[in-house]
């Protein structure tokens, strides 16, 4: 069964997660937005099922959050300073990206 996040926390440039499991995840707020995993972030497949990431330009106020929103029973939804709110975050994608951060030189 997936761990669920059981505390939520925004601490300093971190984004920090206690897990049903009693795991901690944190995640530095800039790397976590630059994987935003929303179309406008990310791309989305075409017809022939490629994927063309678009450029995406970030200013001071992108790796801020303004606020978290729980979707469902199964993911978090950032709103950042800049405005940006369409990345669905979802416990599984949480729990990959934190095993990728651990050797990507902004965690």
């Amino acid at each position: 069964m997936l761990a669920q996040p059981t505390n939520i926390q925004v601490i300093g440039s971190e984004l920090a997660i206690v897990w049903s499991n009693g795991e901690e995840s944190y995640f530095n707020l800039e790397a976590m937005r630059r994987a935003c995993p929303c179309a406008v972030c990310s791309g989305e497949p075409d017809v022939t099922g490629q994927v063309v990431k678009p450029r995406v330009t970030y200013t001071d106020k992108s790796f801020f959050i303004r606020k978290l929103d729980i979707v469902g029973g199964y993911a978090l939804q950032p709103t950042w300073l800049d405005g940006h709110s369409t990345g669905l975050y979802s416990w599984q994608y949480l729990q990959r990206l934190e095993k990728e951060f651990q050797s990507s030189p902004l965690s």
